[in-house]
């Protein structure tokens, strides 16, 4: 069950970043003015998508407590290293962002670290 809370923070933290992302590209610039850039942020904060998103990282925020009562911080953190690899390849399919070959090194190298801190 301690896995699958650590997927579940995973899925929950990459989909709160992709969420956010997604709709800050389709939202227009926040303007210059600083009481204007309050009151920007204010209204995109009730933003349906992007309260979805806050609500996404409050709820990983529960399934990370309960991974780390079933393992050692040292041991389960590193696995939140997946949300980098969750994000690329999300990032890629639904905002069509480009996947390069340092990115894919880095991918692999994350895994790789992943491997290797887990055993």
């Amino acid at each position: 069950m301690g896995y699958l809370y650590i997927l579940l923070t995973v899925l929950l933290t990459a989909y709160g970043q992709l969420i956010l992302k997604w709709r800050m590209n389709s939202l227009p610039q926040p303007p210059a003015p600083l009481p204007e850039k309050f009151w920007f942020l204010f209204k995109i904060i009730f933003d349906p998508y992007i309260f979805s998103g806050f609500f996404a990282a409050f709820l990983a925020s529960l399934t990370w407590m309960a991974a780390l009562a079933k393992f050692e911080l040292s041991f389960a953190y590193p696995f939140m290293s997946l949300a980098f690899v969750v994000v690329l390849v999300c990032g890629y399919f639904f905002l069509h962002e480009s996947i390069t070959v340092p990115k894919v090194i880095g991918m692999v190298l994350i895994v790789a670290g992943l491997i290797i801190a887990s055993r």
